[in-house]
């Protein structure tokens, strides 16, 4: 990915995000853009979807847009749900479901073999969780708190379990039974999980960037 299409998705993420109205985005920008957090040039993974400068960026845009895809199609089949899942909602939960990884991907060089047998060094990342060793969903529910951003209990929740059970350690009762909870009093949740998986398997299966 280009710098030039970086900054132009950077663009479009700033933008759905200012739409929503709230306060404290810019304080929120600020912090997912400098020097340490790294959120729109970091990969959206190591070796799997978009594994690439940008990827974690065009990863938010490609789940907000299946989330705001999916409140349509909820929304038309079953109206009585539409307070519970707002435009504004679905936007501020799906862009930052994953900033839990701004941090967490340092570019390296590593040496690899190829198909014809020779070690050449080739652009990676190295994987590190010190900076901020929070967990997943709830590590990028306390930044978005951290940076002051107006933001409400059922976005908070809806990131926080955007991998439901995946996000679940080991035989925990207490933890099944707050996300079996907050699934069962806010539907953003359960689309914001089902975008998230959209996303990552189905719209970028192939490597694809679509943003």
């Amino acid at each position: 990915m280009t710098r030039q299409e970086i900054e132009s998705y950077k663009a479009e993420f700033i933008n759905l995000l200012k739409s929503t109205g709230r306060e404290g985005v810019d304080d929120l920008l600020e912090m997912l853009d400098d020097g340490k957090m790294r959120f729109f040039t970091a990969p959206a993974s190591v070796n799997h979807h978009l594994n690439s400068d940008g990827g974690l960026l065009v990863h938010s845009l490609n789940t907000c847009k299946a989330g705001l895809k999916l409140r349509e199609m909820v929304v038309a089949m079953k109206p009585e749900l539409e307070p519970k899942l707002k435009k504004e909602s679905v936007i501020v939960a799906t862009l930052l479901h994953d900033i839990c990884k701004s941090d967490i991907y340092q570019p390296t060089i590593k040496k690899r073999k190829g198909e014809d047998g020779l070690w050449r060094e080739v652009a990676t990342y190295d994987v590190s969780f010190s900076n901020f060793p929070m967990g997943h969903g709830e590590k990028s529910a306390m930044l978005a708190l951290m940076s002051g951003l107006e933001i409400y209990d059922d976005e908070l929740l809806a990131i926080r379990w955007h991998m439901a059970a995946w996000d679940l350690p080991m035989n925990s009762y207490e933890l099944t039974r707050c996300l079996n909870t907050a699934r069962d009093e806010h539907p953003l949740c359960s689309l914001v999980n089902l975008a998230d998986g959209i996303a990552a398997n189905l719209l970028e299966w192939d490597g694809a960037v679509l943003g």
